[in-house]
């Protein structure tokens, strides 16, 4: 596969995997899937055609479900520690091949290298947090209130898991379920999107070298998501479905999931407020915001999506903001000095331009940016509105862009109420010097996470998703993400 259009040097010799193959990874073998149709795969940044991938058909679902249900016995009796040993193979493989991973994500996503790394960073401290996680395991043992009997809870594997990841975190959001569901001691098929497929059969090598064993970990692309997921979920072998995507494709996936009662975790969409105070740190909650906002260009569901500014600061807060976003170097993902790079796709570009348009029919003012450049590749320029109508599409859609809509509020009581006014509950953002207000707001609004006086909310170590439309269950944190993976059994004994 070659992943480097520039070289002749095949693409996995290229990026340090030696296994890395021209084919689907079901059951530790790379193969050609059952049709013969195949997926391009896009440099965002240029337009070109980087390779294509096997497009997995319904029959190619199924020797995904087979695969994994021949490895799940072994795989759930393997020692808590062995499993945890090799967790944190994984994480030593990634972290010496941080760069070429790095460079991988840039060329296939577009995104700045400098954002690339701190995924690949971010990704591969799942494993090492949940091999530490795969040791501490316990179950739980007390007496019945009655004293008849002893209540003995055991946790184990949920089974087979159906993971569905987007193209925005190609290799965090893969690691984000995959880690925590192999400490469970659960086999998993995960189908990556189809704009990003080449770190998903990168990091499948890196699996396999790291000893996870043949069936594991299976790994298809498909343009055809539909029937081929309802193919899987529809497999009785199936008993758990994690999904990180929008709310829409996530209601249609929890309605197929229904029919089998399969247990679901879902990652939806966000719509983030990002509230600065009066009192707050004009700086810092720029420096923030700048994180906030601008992290992979904007392509993040945690993406502070509407900017509430109190209005003693509001003006100067908009003048130094748009001084830092019009300064920001655009150009290509795999560059350097690159500070934002392009959208995933052309129709994404096209989204933001009727947004942007949108907002300014209903008022607002461009204060910087507000449009594609001229030329290859699918960029839009570092945008800040000021004056936006919370009427705007933009006050209810995610952006998904590097634009940031500024609004103006008078009172806590105001902005706690238009923040909470979206059916999505995510993230939130707070800039205020006064803690009690701090963590008074915080508690007010309505989403899974808040990050206070802080830019960046997401750990490995912390629970995430959110509340509403944003999402069920979490991934990471100290139980929460292992726990999504497993099922209380509860066994009564007189002894």
């Amino acid at each position: 596969m070659n992943v480097n259009q520039h070289s002749s040097q095949p693409g996995h010799d290229r990026f340090g995997f030696s296994s890395f193959s021209d084919g689907l990874y079901i059951g530790g073998a790379w193969r050609s899937a059952a049709g013969e149709s195949r997926i391009q795969v896009i440099d965002p940044s240029t337009e070109a055609v980087i390779t294509a991938v096997p497009d997995a058909t319904v029959a190619d679902a199924a020797a995904a479900v087979e695969a994994a249900a021949s490895a799940a016995e072994g795989w759930r009796e393997t020692p808590p520690r062995k499993r945890s040993e090799i967790l944190r193979r994984c994480f030593e493989l990634m972290m010496e091949r941080s760069e070429t991973l790095a460079t991988l994500i840039s060329l296939e996503n577009g995104k700045a290298l400098r954002d690339a790394r701190g995924e690949v960073a971010y990704a591969a401290e799942f494993f090492r947090w949940n091999a530490e996680e795969a040791v501490r395991i316990s179950g739980e043992f007390g007496i019945a209130p009655s004293g008849t009997n002893r209540i003995v809870v055991d946790y184990q594997p949920i089974g087979i898991c159906v993971l569905i990841t987007p193209w925005n975190f190609p290799a965090a959001m893969a690691t984000r379920k995959i880690a925590p569901a192999l400490a469970a001691g659960c086999t998993v098929i995960l189908k990556p999107a189809s704009e990003t497929p080449l770190t998903a059969y990168a990091l499948a090598a890196l699996y396999e070298e790291a000893g996870v064993p043949p069936g594991v970990v299976n790994v298809l692309t498909t343009s055809t998501p539909g029937p081929v997921t309802a193919n899987l979920l529809a497999d009785p072998r199936v008993r758990k479905l994690s999904f990180t995507g929008s709310t829409g494709v996530g209601r249609m996936l929890l309605a197929e999931a229904a029919k089998n009662v399969i247990s679901c975790s879902m990652e939806l969409g966000g719509n983030a407020p990002f509230i600065v105070f009066d009192d707050a740190d004009i700086d810092a909650a720029i420096e923030g915001l700048m994180v906030a906002k601008m992290r992979n260009a904007g392509q993040a569901c945690t993406a502070a999506n509407r900017i509430y500014v109190q209005s003693g600061i509001h003006d100067v807060f908009a003048e130094k903001f748009t001084q830092r976003m019009a300064a920001l170097r655009v150009g290509p993902g795999v560059d350097s000095d690159t500070e934002c790079g392009p959208m995933i796709t052309r129709k994404a570009v096209e989204k933001i331009d009727r947004l942007v348009a949108d907002a300014i029919s209903r008022g607002a003012r461009v204060l910087c940016g507000g449009q594609a450049p001229a030329g290859r590749g699918f960029f839009y320029l570092p945008t800040v509105l000021a004056d936006v109508s919370p009427a705007s599409d933009m006050g209810c859609e995610e952006i998904f862009g590097p634009v940031a809509p500024l609004y103006r509020f008078e009172s806590e009581a105001e902005v706690v109420a238009i923040a909470n006014d979206t059916e999505y509950g995510l993230a939130a953002y707070i800039y205020t010097r006064d803690i009690g207000r701090g963590m008074r707001v915080a508690s007010k609004v309505e989403a899974g996470m808040v990050a206070l006086n802080r830019g960046l909310v997401s750990d490995p170590a912390a629970p995430f998703g959110g509340v509403k439309q944003s999402g069920l269950g979490r991934e990471g944190g100290q139980h929460h993400g292992i726990a999504e993976f497993m099922e209380a059994k509860y066994i009564a004994t007189s002894f």
